[in-house]
């Protein structure tokens, strides 16, 4: 099916406030970039999207998403009817929670010195630790008693899409970290995966039910990568081995932690092959570029955005924002696809998961 269908399909959902009951009370959403809001415009770091053209085609206009327009979890957000979750550091007062916050942070991940080269952001603890604030702070005074909260949480939905940067931003930067020299391949995926499932229990014990993660993409496709290494193809093949083993332990992490842990359904977003294929077969998708970032960046096509100067005229037929990022059109593909369709997200979509 192709990309721009999928994409213009969804184009209704195109208003800030959804009208009508939400089909899920509420949105949490987790992660780095690939899902920040905002959250890093208040923090002192290097990595922040506060200024065009990020933001162009969005309704909000510069909000310090890493892309476009909406994000994966926006996206969701819509089918759900649900306004989007605004960035935790944003807000003030409990009454903004009660649908869902954002605290995904740009250059993150699971381990805490990953990042930490760029200046500061939230790592998954930090994440969780500002959830249980809300859950421990915000929420309950919105509740008649525990109870109901304790349902609210556990009919929420919550996202997840992290682990990216502790392989761009930790393992393969060899100027400010040894990790790929003390660990194998294999081990470091274990080491991630060991401290991820020690967060999603944690957030298991703090009431979530109902926990969508996705796998990190086709790392040796991302410009920034692909276009700095010698290679044949798109993709540097050598460098998507490192996700293929994180995806393939995560997928064994999640089935696991279902069956531990009762009444809990923790599902996985395989967003890797679905963006392997739309980068190396465009046309497959409606695409007319797979490699190149839309917008103009620094060191010829492999950073951020340069300030100000316009992206390419359309949008919607780039896989890549910048050197990093998807555009709006492919990140609608991924959360249609979650949302309704079979191939995505596994054992169940979110339309199922809302229904469990």
């Amino acid at each position: 099916m192709s990309l721009i269908f999928l994409f213009t399909i969804s184009l209704h959902f195109h208003s800030l406030q959804i009208h009508g009951l939400p089909i899920a009370p509420a949105l949490y959403v987790f992660g780095d970039s690939l899902f920040d809001s905002g959250n890093n415009n208040f923090l002192p770091t290097v990595c922040k999207a506060d200024y065009l053209p990020y933001g162009v085609n969005f309704v909000k206009g510069v909000t310090g998403r890493f892309t476009n327009g909406r994000t994966v979890a926006d996206f969701i957000a819509e089918f759900l009817e649900l306004p989007y979750p605004p960035p935790y550091m944003s807000i003030r007062g409990s009454n903004t929670a009660l649908k869902g916050l954002n605290y995904a942070s740009g250059s993150c991940g699971i381990l805490p010195e990953t990042g930490s080269q760029f200046g500061k952001c939230l790592n998954l603890k930090d994440q969780i630790d500002l959830f249980q604030r809300t859950v421990k702070s915000d929420l309950p005074g919105q509740f008649q008693n525990p109870h109901d909260l304790l349902h609210y949480l556990s009919k929420s939905i919550f996202l997840f899409s992290i682990g990216s940067n502790d392989f761009i931003n930790n393992y393969l930067y060899i100027k400010a970290f040894d990790t790929s020299q003390r660990y194998s391949p294999q081990q470091f995926a274990q080491l991630l995966m060991d401290a991820l499932a020690n967060h999603l229990e944690r957030m298991y014990n703090l009431g979530a039910r109902k926990i969508v993660t996705f796998e990190i993409g086709p790392l040796g496709c991302i410009p920034s990568i692909a276009k700095t290494h010698n290679h044949s193809g798109n993709c540097v093949e050598d460098t998507n081995v490192l996700a293929t083993i994180f995806n393939e332990n995560l997928r064994v992490t999640l089935a696991n932690l279902t069956n531990t842990f009762q009444g809990s359904f923790f599902v996985l977003g395989r967003a890797n092959w679905i963006g392997y294929d739309a980068i190396t077969s465009p046309v497959k998708y409606g695409l007319i570029d797979g490699s190149n970032p839309c917008c103009t960046t620094w060191a010829d096509g492999t950073s951020e955005s340069i300030p100000l100067l316009a992206p390419c005229l359309e949008p919607n037929n780039y896989f890549f924002w910048d050197a990093f990022h998807l555009t709006e059109s492919v990140s609608s593909v991924i959360a249609t696809g979650c949302f309704n369709g079979s191939t995505v997200c596994t054992p169940l979509n979110i339309k199922q998961l809302v229904e469990m």
